[in-house]
C-alpha cells in the first residue's frame, strides 16, 4: 500500500484512537504496524475476527484482561534461564490466569452461535493452572512475598516478628533509663540496627556503637551494647529470609523456564487478542459495520460517515462505483464537500482492507485493491501557485506509473493550478490514460471540460454534490448520474447582483452552455425527488415486511397452539378411555369374586350384561375419535390454483395460489395471507355437509374432557393477542362448565382493559361482567360470568 496515501488519507488519526483500546504496549505496536492487507481471504478472516468481537462484547461483556501487563522483557530473561523478580513473575502469573480465563470466554454452548476465527485464535491458548496458582500462593503483589510461599520462609518471619517485638521493648526501656542524655525520647533505625539519639556532650554516658549523627553533630545515633546481640540476631534473621525469598523466586522462575515455549505463545495470542478487542471496542464506538469484499474492484457503500469528522455533524453519503463504471467524476462549488466525498471513500476503503468496520450502513460493499493512490491537496482554490502545480503534478506522474488494473486512484482538483484550458486538457488526457488500463477512479473537478468527458466517455460516470441555492449552503450528499452545476449566476443573484449585471454576463456565455446548465439543474431537481421517492418506497417496504412477518409469527402461533390443543385432548381421551377399561376390567374382577361368594345366575347374567354395555361404550367412544380426523374431509393428492380446500391443521378454508413443488409445498391464501403449507395438509371440502352434528358431539365429549383455569393473565400482552387469548379461553371456561372466570390485564393505560371489554360485549358465552372488587384485583381484572 501507498505509504503517502495512507498518510494523506490520514490512516494514523485512526490507529491512534485505537491504541487507547488496548491493555498492553505489544498490542499498541500490533496496531502502529497495522496495514491494509493484500489478499481477499486475510481480508475477509481479519473483518471477520473483527465482527465476532464486537459480537462477544454485546454478549458477555468486557473480556478477561484484568492483570493483563507487557511481560516480554520478564519471557526474555526467562528463556536465559534468569531469575525473575517478583514484579516479572506476578505479571506473568496474570497472564496465564488471562490465557485459561479466555478458553472459557470464547467458549459457547451446544445450542449457542459460535465465534469461528476467535474460537481457532484461542485453540492455542494452554491453560498452565498448577504454574498460575504456585505463582500467587506465593507472590501478593508485585513487591509482596507470601508469608505462605514456604513453611521456612514462614517461620523466619514469625521468629523475626517475636525478636523485633523483643528489642523494642528492650530499647524503649533504655530510652527511659537514658533520657537525661538523649536529644528527644525515641528510639530509630539505621541500617537495619535499633539505635538512641544521644546528645553529643554526653556520648560517653552510653556506651555503645556510633552509627551515625545528626547534620549539626549534636547528636549521635548510637547502638547500646546491650543491643547488639538482639540487632545482629535480627540482621542474621532478615539475611535468611532474603535467601528464603531467593530461592522461592528461583524455583517459581525454574518453572517459568521448563514451561517458557507455552507461555511464548500464549503470550504472543493474548496481546493479538488485545488488539482483536481493541478493534471491536473502536468499530462499536463508530456504530461500524462489516462490509461486504469484492473482487472486480466495485464498491458500494451506503450512507458512508467519515470517521474523524464529528458524528454530531457528519452528514452520510452512498457512494458506488462498479458494474459498466471504472470512472467517477464529480464535480460541485468549493466547499461543497467533493474533498471529504474522496477522503471517505479511500479512508473506509483502506480501514476495512486493514480488518476494520467501518462507519456505514450493513450490506456496504468494499473492493480489495493492489494499492490505493491519493492525490490530495489542502488548498482548495484554483488560483494556486505554479510550485504546487508542479508538486501535484510529481504525484500524478508517480501514480501513472505505479497504478494497475487493480488500483483505485483519487484526484483531488485535478488539472487545477494552471490555465484553465489546458489544465482541462491536461486532466482528461490523465483520466483517460488510466481508464483505458482499467484502473479505477475517483476524481473531483471545477472543469466543466470534464463534464463533457464523463458524459460521451464509456465507462467514465459523472457525480456532483448538492448545493442550495435557497441557503447558499452544501448539503454534502453526493448525487452520482448528475454532473455539478456552477450555480455562479444563482448565488450571485441571491447575494444582490443586479438583474442586467447577471444577464449581460450570460450574453458572454454560450446559449449551448446555459442549456447545458438548465438541463442539469433538471436532472438533479429529478434525481433528488426520485431518490426521495425511494426512500419512502424503502421504509414503506420495511414496514411490510415487519407486519408480514409479525402476522406469519401469530399465524404460527395459532397453528402451534391448536395443534397442541388438539394432542392435549386427544392424550386425555385415550387416558379417560384406558382408565375405563382397567375399571371396567376391575368390575370383571369383582363379578369373579362375587361368584365365588354365591351370587344366583341371575344376578351374573344381569352383571355381564352391564359389563358387555361398558365395553360397547368403551369401543365407540375410540371409533368416534378416529371418525373425527376423517370428518375433516378426505385427503388430497393434486389441487389446481384457485380451488378451495380445507386447511386441517387450522380446520379452516384456503385458497390454493401455486401447484406442489418436488416436497409437496405449495401457497395458500387464508383471508389476507398468503402460506407455505404441504400438500398432506389439505383436504377436499364436502358440498352440502353440515357441521350441526359435529359441533354438538365435539361439546358433549369436550364436556367431560376439557379443563380451563379460573383466570387468565394477559398482562405483558397486545390488545390483538389478548383477545385471540381470552376469545380462546372462555371457549375452554364455558366447556368445563365454569360460571365465573378472572381476566387479569393490568391497570396500565386502560388501552387493554377497553379491548377485553369490547370483545365480552359480543361474546356469545357471557352472561355479565363488571371490574374486580379490591380483594379482586380492582380496576387491573375484570370478573366475566358465563352463561
Amino acid at each position: 500500500m501507498d505509504e503517502r496515501s495512507l498518510r494523506v488519507l490520514e490512516f494514523s488519526k485512526i490507529k491512534e484512537i485505537i491504541k487507547a483500546y488496548t491493555q498492553t504496549a505489544a498490542a499498541k505496536e500490533l496496531i502502529e504496524e497495522l496495514v491494509p492487507y493484500s489478499n481477499v481471504y486475510e481480508i475477509r478472516e481479519r473483518l471477520q475476527e473483527t465482527k465476532e468481537a464486537v459480537e462477544l462484547l454485546m454478549k458477555k461483556g468486557s473480556p478477561p484482561f484484568e492483570g493483563i501487563h507487557d511481560v516480554r522483557e520478564g519471557i526474555f530473561r526467562a528463556e536465559k534461564a534468569a531469575t525473575l523478580g517478583s514484579a516479572d513473575l506476578y505479571r506473568i502469573g496474570g497472564l496465564l490466569r488471562v490465557a485459561r480465563r479466555f478458553k472459557d470466554y470464547v467458549a459457547h454452548k451446544e445450542d449457542e452461535e459460535a465465534f469461528l476465527v476467535l474460537e481457532d485464535i484461542c485453540e492455542g491458548l494452554v491453560p498452565l493452572k498448577r504454574v498460575e496458582d504456585e505463582i500467587f500462593n506465593a507472590i501478593l503483589d508485585e513487591n509482596e512475598i507470601s508469608d505462605r510461599a514456604s513453611e521456612t520462609l514462614f517461620n523466619i518471619r514469625r521468629e523475626l516478628k517475636n525478636k523485633n517485638g523483643s528489642i523494642r521493648d528492650k530499647v524503649n526501656e533504655l530510652v527511659k533509663k537514658n533520657s537525661k542524655f538523649l536529644q528527644e525520647n525515641l528510639y530509630t533505625i539505621r541500617g537495619d540496627r535499633y539505635v538512641i539519639p544521644v546528645k553529643a556532650e554526653h556520648k560517653g554516658a552510653v556506651p555503645g556503637i556510633v552509627h551515625d549523627q545528626s547534620s549539626s553533630g549534636a547528636t549521635l545515633f548510637i547502638e547500646p551494647m546491650s543491643l547488639v546481640q538482639l540487632n545482629n540476631e535480627i540482621r542474621e534473621l532478615m539475611l535468611r529470609e532474603k535467601a528464603e525469598v531467593e530461592r522461592i523466586l528461583a524455583q517459581l522462575s525454574k518453572k517459568v523456564h521448563d514451561n517458557i515455549a507455552i507461555i511464548k505463545n500464549n503470550s504472543k495470542i493474548i496481546w493479538k487478542l488485545d488488539f482483536i478487542f481493541a478493534k471491536a471496542k473502536y468499530g462499536s464506538e463508530i456504530r461500524g459495520t462489516c462490509p461486504i469484499i469484492s473482487e472486480d474492484g466495485s464498491f458500494y457503500i451506503i450512507e458512508a460517515r467519515h470517521p474523524l469528522i464529528n458524528p454530531e455533524v457528519v452528514v452520510p453519503s452512498t457512494i458506488y462505483l462498479g458494474g459498466e463504471y471504472t470512472s467517477l467524476i464529480i464535480t460541485g462549488p468549493n466547499t461543497g464537500g467533493k474533498t471529504v466525498t474522496l477522503k471517505t471513500v479511500g479512508l473506509l476503503q483502506i480501514m476495512g482492507m486493514s480488518g476494520l468496520l467501518i462507519p456505514a450502513k450493513d450490506n456496504s460493499v468494499i473492493s480489495c485493491y493492489d494499492s490505493i493512490y491519493a492525490d490530495i491537496g489542502d488548498e482548495q482554490s484554483i488560483e494556486q501557485s505554479l510550485s504546487t502545480f508542479s508538486s501535484h503534478m510529481k504525484n500524478i506522474v508517480y501514480i501513472m506509473d505505479k497504478a494497475t488494473e487493480k488500483s483505485l486512484v483519487l484526484f483531488d482538483e485535478i488539472g487545477a493550478g494552471t490555465d484553465p484550458v489546458e489544465g482541462a486538457a491536461l486532466a482528461a488526457a490523465i483520466l483517460e490514460n488510466l481508464r483505458a488500463r482499467k484502473t479505477k477512479i475517483l476524481a473531483t473537478t471545477h472543469y466543466s471540460e470534464l463534464k463533457g468527458y464523463a458524459l460521451n466517455t464509456p465507462h467514465v460516470e459523472n457525480a456532483s454534490v448538492e448545493f442550495d441555492v435557497e441557503t447558499l449552503k452544501p448539503t454534502y450528499r453526493l448525487l452520482i448520474g448528475i454532473p455539478g452545476k456552477s450555480n455562479a449566476f444563482e448565488i450571485s443573484r441571491r447575494l444582490g447582483l443586479k438583474e442586467e449585471v447577471i444577464e449581460a454576463a450570460k450574453e458572454n456565455v454560450s446559449s449551448n452552455t446555459l442549456l447545458f446548465e438548465d438541463l442539469i439543474m433538471k436532472l438533479q431537481k429529478k434525481s433528488i425527488e426520485a431518490e426521495n421517492n425511494a426512500r419512502e418506497t424503502a421504509m414503506l417496504k420495511a414496514e411490510v415486511a415487519k407486519l408480514k412477518e409479525k402476522y406469519e409469527q401469530k399465524l404460527y402461533n395459532i397453528q402451534k397452539n391448536k395443534d397442541n390443543i388438539v394432542q392435549n385432548a386427544q392424550r386425555e381421551a385415550k387416558s379417560i378411555i384406558k382408565a375405563a377399561k382397567e375399571e371396567a376390567d376391575e368390575i370383571a374382577k369383582n363379578i369373579r369374586e362375587l361368584e365365588r361368594m354365591g351370587y344366583d345366575n341371575d344376578v351374573r347374567s344381569k352383571i355381564e350384561e352391564q359389563r358387555r354395555r361398558l365395553k360397547e361404550r368403551m369401543e365407540n367412544l375410540e371409533s368416534n375419535m378416529a371418525e373425527k380426523e376423517a370428518e375433516k374431509g378426505k385427503k388430497l393428492k393434486a389441487v389446481v390454483p384457485g380451488q378451495e380446500v380445507l386447511l386441517a391443521s387450522l380446520n379452516q378454508k384456503v385458497i390454493v395460489q401455486t401447484m406442489p413443488d418436488s416436497k409437496g409445498d405449495l401457497q395458500v391464501q387464508a383471508g389476507i395471507m398468503k402460506i407455505t403449507v404441504n400438500i398432506s395438509d389439505l383436504r377436499a371440502i364436502e358440498e352440502g355437509k353440515t357441521s350441526s352434528k359435529q359441533k354438538i358431539s365435539k361439546r358433549e365429549v369436550n364436556l367431560n374432557l376439557r379443563r380451563a383455569a379460573t383466570s387468565i393473565d394477559l398482562r405483558g400482552l397486545d390488545a390483538e393477542e389478548a383477545i385471540y387469548n381470552v376469545d380462546k379461553y372462555l371457549d375452554d371456561a364455558y366447556m368445563a362448565g365454569l360460571n365465573e372466570v378472572t381476566i387479569i390485564h393490568g391497570k396500565g393505560t386502560g388501552i387493554l382493559r377497553k379491548a377485553i371489554g369490547d370483545l365480552l360485549k359480543r361474546h356469545s358465552h357471557v352472561k355479565s361482567y363488571r371490574l374486580g372488587e379490591y380483594s379482586e384485583g380492582g380496576s387491573g381484572a375484570t370478573v366475566v360470568v358465563l352463561k
